[in-house]
């Protein structure tokens, strides 16, 4: 399938990879303003990100000398522990050799080469292609590899199946009123219905969709309501520890939950998701990060206040049944760099009710 809006990309993929390895800086072979807003938020979060500024005359005689220097610089400006190349579309069309320049510096920093540009349709493949370096490099274990395969496939199935990548052309939507959502969220809760909230995010996105539960919690302290979290200790060196602050703070904030799957399983946690909400019997659910990896006959019948940060992910959710889609934009951006829970618009607006 060709998609006709704009897809996420393998570069900015493998960069934010790159940050899950704990790397130190990563450096963009090619053009100055290749990935420039990914690249200034990713050092908002930690990990310097260079550039070799590749010009036009650089397209057609080649950056190896430019790469070797900014490594060189890199190493000796910033002395990280790790460090990773990450290819363009420039440096794939003009044949740059990434581990030859890598070699020819001669730094002595541990440092990957990630041959990537932005022509794959998914963006799995810029995630893959920085862990398979990663494995060559013994940063990862094969079985952690092979793990990160199968739950970026099973990421990449939920979206082509009921997600942004789920048909050609999606209308971009802000979702429904916050408020009127919270309003009948609410009253079912304090009506005494049974409920089940859910997170079920991406990586560092969690800091935000997570206030959600949090904040029903803090409205509704007695209700019927079972919380369920997708903090288990699994994954990459940051998202390991991500879940575990996520955890210990929501315990801090007063919200007893199941966890259940880990913070990089989002896309192949939907079935045993589905599982506890058939056990549980709900009469609505709050589902908040990736919603639409829950099969749809698994919320059948149930009362769905889904939250995404995803503009054209509100579509696909009210096809699958979901009657609340609400979206938190500028969520991403927001979750980069912090160690807390950051307060959602939702989370806000249900704290404000009376």
């Amino acid at each position: 399938m060709k998609y006709m809006h704009p897809r996420p990309s393998s570069i900015v993929a493998a960069l934010y990879t790159a940050r899950d390895l704990n790397v130190d800086v990563a450096i963009l072979h090619g053009p100055s303003g290749c990935s420039f807003k990914h690249a200034r938020l990713l050092e908002e979060d930690g990990m310097r990100t260079l550039t070799t500024s590749l010009a036009d005359n650089e397209f057609i005689f080649g950056g190896q000398k430019p790469l070797e220097d900014v490594l060189r610089y890199a190493e000796d400006t910033f002395h990280p522990k790790r460090m990773a190349v990450i290819g363009t579309c420039v440096s794939m069309i003009i044949g740059e050799d990434l581990q030859s320049a890598i070699d020819g510096a001669g730094i002595t920093t541990p440092t990957i080469s990630v041959d990537i540009h932005a022509g794959f349709l998914e963006n799995i493949a810029g995630v893959l292609s920085t862990l398979e370096s990663a494995a060559e490099a013994g940063w990862i274990t094969e079985e952690e590899l092979a793990r990160q395969r199968l739950v970026m496939q099973a990421a990449n199935d939920v979206e082509r199946a009921r997600g942004a990548a789920s048909q050609p052309y999606i209308e971009a939507s802000r979702g429904d009123l916050k408020h009127v959502a919270a309003q009948e969220l609410v009253r079912l809760a304090r009506y005494g219905k049974k409920g089940v909230a859910i997170l079920n995010a991406k990586k560092e996105t969690a800091y935000m969709f997570v206030d959600a539960l949090v904040a029903l919690h803090d409205v509704c302290p007695d209700a019927d309501i079972a919380y369920i979290a997708n903090l288990e200790q699994r994954g990459l060196p940051k998202t390991r520890g991500d879940a575990e602050r996520i955890a210990t703070e929501l315990s801090a904030r007063g919200v007893k939950a199941e966890l259940l799957g880990a913070l990089d399983e989002y896309g192949a946690n939907g079935d045993r998701l589905g599982k506890r909400i058939r056990e549980i019997r709900p009469d609505f659910a709050l589902i908040t990060g990736v919603p639409h990896a829950i099969p749809p006959e698994y919320t059948d019948g149930v009362e769905c206040f889904s939250i995404t940060n995803g503009p054209r992910q509100v579509a696909p959710l009210k096809a699958i049944g979901h009657e609340h889609v609400m979206v938190e934009i500028d969520l991403h951006p927001k979750t980069l760099g912090v160690r807390s829970i950051v307060e959602s618009e939702f989370g806000a607006v249900l704290r404000s009710l009376p």
